[in-house]
């Protein structure tokens, strides 16, 4: 389908972003890569009066070291995460993910905050944020905040980032030599994950499970059997019966909990070395 008639305004900086939101108010969306907000506009699922372009803020794109951790521009594509060798070495749970991000033209667009701020429960990244308990900071026309993995995903495509507030970078621990493994099967390699998982060890192992809920969840249960040591079945066991998925097309409920039971299982062997 066509999306609707639409206003464009393009900002030549974060606070001229800021600005344009709190002008046109829930009115206004902003557009980076666009692979997320373009396909609901076409279905018109959404439908903004006004599109502020942030594509173009390269201040916004980066891969630093911050000392006890990586700061990750909110522009930032997914290729460029994917070919990092900061990550390789500090976080790369993170950058093995970003390489499965659809196909090479959906990673060369894409962005890592455009793909986090929109909360979809299908998609890999914030599982992954999740795993690695890792924040990220918004600013406002009331200043900057900083909000942890765990407080930012609420709902279905919904999140807690004020629809005046702008998205600028992702807060990730260091985990260089720890185990990790990320999970997903899909119809096809370019598909939506019917079920995927994101395990990261360390002293809080952390657990995202992606399409297991109605938005980016952790397996909480599995994570603390995990840390008493429960073996690889037994922690894909408390994974399958956590979350809240949903039957579609592509698998039932009863699937998609035998199938992240399965994926959780393999992650922690994996992840371990066993």
């Amino acid at each position: 389908m066509i999306p609707l008639a639409f206003e464009y305004e393009r900002a030549d900086s974060a606070e001229a972003a800021i600005a344009a939101l709190a002008r046109h108010g829930d009115e206004a969306k902003l557009l980076a890569g666009g692979h997320s907000l373009l396909p609901l506009m076409k279905l018109r699922l959404a439908a903004p009066a006004v599109i502020v372009d942030i594509g173009r803020l390269s201040d916004l794109s980066y891969v630093r070291d911050e000392g006890a951790h990586l700061a990750i521009g909110a522009l930032t594509r997914h290729h460029d995460l994917a070919t990092s060798d900061l990550l390789a070495a500090e976080a790369p749970l993170l950058r093995h993910a970003a390489g499965q991000v659809g196909d090479p033209q959906v990673r060369h667009r894409g962005t890592i905050g455009g793909s986090v701020v929109h909360g979809d429960p299908a998609s890999d990244l914030p599982a992954v944020l999740l795993a690695m308990r890792a924040s990220v900071v918004v600013r406002g026309p009331g200043g900057e905040r900083t909000i942890a993995a765990d407080d930012l995903f609420t709902g279905f495509l919904e999140t807690t980032v004020g629809p005046d507030e702008l998205l600028t970078e992702i807060k990730v621990p260091k985990t260089a030599g720890a185990g990790w493994s990320f999970q997903k099967l899909a119809r096809r390699s370019q598909d939506w994950a019917i079920v995927g998982v994101a395990l990261q060890l360390g002293d809080q192992p952390g657990i995202g499970l992606v399409n297991m809920a109605p938005q980016p969840t952790r397996a909480v249960d599995a994570e603390a059997a995990l840390s008493a040591g429960a073996s690889p079945s037994e922690v894909g066991r408390s994974a399958s019966a956590e979350g809240d998925p949903s039957a579609d097309l592509n698998a039932s409920v009863e699937y998609r909990r035998h199938l992240a039971g399965v994926l959780v299982g393999r992650a922690v062997a994996e992840a371990q070395g066993s």
